[in-house]
């Protein structure tokens, strides 16, 4: 399979979807979508047609508006296709399958550049490359007249080769809770952009393009994991999904969550410390690194990439997360966070 080609920009203010028109655009956009392993159709017909080697499909969508989930002042369109693609890829990872293809659908003012789609394109091509996936069809349409905003729908299908899928209801008392991935580091990207700022470039790039864990999701799968779930929204928010569907508590651990988030001296720290903010409150409640969080028996040696974070118990009468046996919110609070995540509505 070969890697897609690199974008070469066009400068020509009149090559816009109005004037290329819609299957235009869908043959440009095409010739960089890449080839998926698992494809025996792939884009250009009415349906693409995927081999199921498992007998099974996981399936996950997201949606990004442009002004809430990316600013085109902010990312160049090749880093809104990765984070595009790493926000559903990182779904199917974390019910330890392993990606097969995208679906895109995408929502554009007429006069949007096509340059600027074939760079969503690549940027999408490229974080699905490594996974052997690819895009294999969508739609394109028109945004609503009175919007100038661009709206990308993505769907990822994955296999989970022969193994149960990995919910977050399978946490039992007893159990350690770990993290593959990194934390806080989107969020802490995202302060220093709304601030006006570009470095540290580490973090600006993690908020641009998130680095999800891929392989650590099957890798969880294979040795056991009882629950697990990708934090998109936040730690203490999506733990608490966890938490809630299992019937449990977790109790997290301060001390081993700065073991495995904190880099001494690292760029969360430099940041909190000019802005005057502890960076442990972007690790708790900040969203979009797409690390995964999960739960193993007491007895299972952790897959290389998870570090133990904290510990299962059971609910008693309130399921939920708990740092160092105080609850969430409580923390939350006490770190200047309005609340334990991103709050959809909110």
């Amino acid at each position: 399979m070969s890697r897609p080609r690199p974008l070469v920009p066009r400068e020509d203010p009149a090559d816009s979807v109005a004037v290329v028109g819609e299957f235009g655009v869908i043959a440009r956009v095409v010739a960089r979508a890449g080839a998926a392993r698992l494809a025996e159709v792939g884009p250009g017909d009415d349906a693409a047609v995927l081999t199921t080697p498992d007998g099974r499909v996981v399936a996950t969508t997201d949606v990004l508006v442009e002004g809430r989930h990316f600013r085109r002042d902010w990312s160049s369109p090749e880093d809104i296709g990765h984070k595009a693609a790493a926000a559903n890829l990182a779904d199917v990872a974390a019910m330890g399958g392993r990606a097969t293809a995208l679906l895109v659908g995408l929502a554009c003012p007429p006069d949007t550049s096509t340059a600027w789609l074939e760079g969503v394109a690549s940027g999408l091509a490229e974080e699905c490359f490594p996974l052997g996936a690819a895009v294999v069809g969508g739609d394109t349409v028109a945004s609503a007249p009175d919007s100038d905003a661009v709206v990308l729908s993505v769907t990822a299908l994955g296999d989970l080769g022969g193994r149960p899928p990995v919910l977050r209801s399978g946490a039992r008392p007893g159990d350690v809770v770990a993290l593959a991935g990194r934390l806080g580091w989107s969020a802490c990207g995202l302060a220093v952009l709304r601030r006006g700022f570009s470095s540290p470039v580490a973090v600006v790039e993690a908020h641009r393009r998130p680095s999800p864990p891929y392989a650590a999701g099957p890798a969880a799968a294979e040795a056991g994991a009882t629950a697990m779930c990708d934090v998109s929204d936040g730690l203490l928010a999506d733990a608490g999904h966890l938490a809630r569907d299992s019937g449990v508590v977790l109790d997290l651990d301060r001390e081993e969550l700065a073991a495995a988030c904190l880099v001494p001296e690292g760029p969360l720290q430099q940041v909190g410390a000019a802005l005057g903010v502890d960076p442990l409150v972007w690790v708790l409640t900040g969203g979009e690194d797409h690390a995964l969080v999960a739960t193993f028996p007491a007895d299972t040696p952790l897959p290389v990439g998870w570090a133990e974070i904290g510990s299962v118990r059971a609910a008693g009468q309130d399921a939920g997360v708990l740092v160092n046996g105080e609850p969430a919110d409580a923390v939350a609070r006490s770190l200047g966070a309005q609340g334990t995540g991103h709050v959809h509505f909110g």
